[in-house]
């Protein structure tokens, strides 16, 4: 098994680095110190079981939560990401939807930069507490004056994935040819709600907006086996592994559940990789570890019929699928020495 820092092959694009902002800010709304409390519980099902040669080689500023995005621009050369699609994160509902954690005018002064190796990824939520019209305009705005390719919904805080009045927002993303990732399966930190997020919602978009392109994050979790379902029968689709692949590392079976199942009714062709960067070097270098390092156990390969993850499947999930959707070269590396 590689290091964690050793060099590897694999173009490698994250979808799911959030950038969080000043939280000193915000910290004292209610809702907010409801986030942190879910946060700290957040620790035990992602770490218990992580085995002590995971943080071999790891260096005290990996452990250190930071706003900085040149922390994130040396994890991710440190660990092989090629590139960042940065994502400014919302979360209005617990401020009261007085106010934002970071904007995507502060995440456009981060992407810009470095623009060789970070993405504009506009938040455009909330949509409908703050106007389909207005977000429609916001979205025209970073695709035609910024060439953005790439946006984030996050329905938890503001309405059901299939509310029917997002309508005429999907059908402007699939004109304008966006990859919309969309938070699906529970939301983790309350104040969000759960039941706007059930990746079952998607069904209904994915039928009426076939050619929008749809990154469904966390794979749907626990609702995975209703994702994969989705995206099977629907081509435009894909699942997204971000936060759960670094239970690659710590509880390998079930993350040979959750990978096997995705390649048995998905395909490695519509399987994306993800960190859910949140401010910690450590969790880029788990999410690198996860994939590049898992191999279904041969038992579970026999029982389950799941196949072996090849080289060329890695290959796709790390980058090679995304890349094709935003249109990126993947056969030439960005990684600064």
């Amino acid at each position: 098994m590689m290091t964690a820092y050793e060099k590897d092959d694999y173009f490698k694009i994250d979808p799911e680095p959030h950038l969080i902002g000043n939280m000193d800010q915000v910290n004292h709304f209610p809702g907010v110190q409801m986030w942190w409390r879910a946060i700290e519980n957040i620790h035990r099902p992602m770490l218990t079981g992580m085995p002590a040669s995971t943080y071999e080689g790891l260096e005290e500023w990996e452990m250190v939560k930071t706003a900085d995005p040149e922390s994130l621009l040396r994890a991710m050369d440190k660990y092989g990401v090629d590139i960042a699609c940065l994502l400014p994160e919302s979360m209005m509902d617990t401020t009261g939807y007085t106010s934002r954690w970071c904007t995507n005018g502060e995440m456009a002064q981060v992407v810009e930069s470095h623009p060789d190796r970070f993405m504009y990824q506009p938040n455009v939520s909330p949509i409908k507490h703050k106007g389909v019209k207005n977000t429609i305009w916001e979205l025209e705005y970073w695709v035609k004056e910024k060439g953005a390719k790439i946006f984030k919904f996050y329905p938890p805080e503001d309405t059901y994935i299939n509310d029917r009045d997002l309508w005429p927002f999907y059908e402007k993303a699939e004109e304008l040819g966006i990859v919309l990732d969309i938070h699906t399966g529970f939301c983790w930190v309350p104040p969000g709600k759960s039941k706007y997020a059930l990746p079952i919602h998607l069904d209904d978009v994915a039928r009426d907006f076939p050619e929008l392109k749809i990154n469904a994050f966390h794979m749907g979790y626990p609702y995975c086996d209703d994702l994969n379902m989705i995206a099977m029968g629907h081509p435009n689709v894909y699942v997204c592994l971000s936060l759960l692949v670094p239970w690659a590392l710590c509880a390998p079976r079930k993350f040979a559940t959750i990978i096997g199942e995705a390649l048995r009714w998905v395909g490695p062709d519509k399987i994306i990789w993800g960190t859910d960067y949140a401010g910690y070097a450590a969790q880029i270098r788990s999410a690198v570890m996860g994939l590049r390092d898992f191999q279904i156990p041969e038992d579970m390969q026999l029982d389950y019929g799941y196949p072996a993850i090849t080289d060329e499947d890695r290959a796709k999930i790390f980058g090679g699928n995304l890349g094709r959707l935003l249109n990126i070269d993947t056969s030439k590396r960005k990684l600064k020495a």
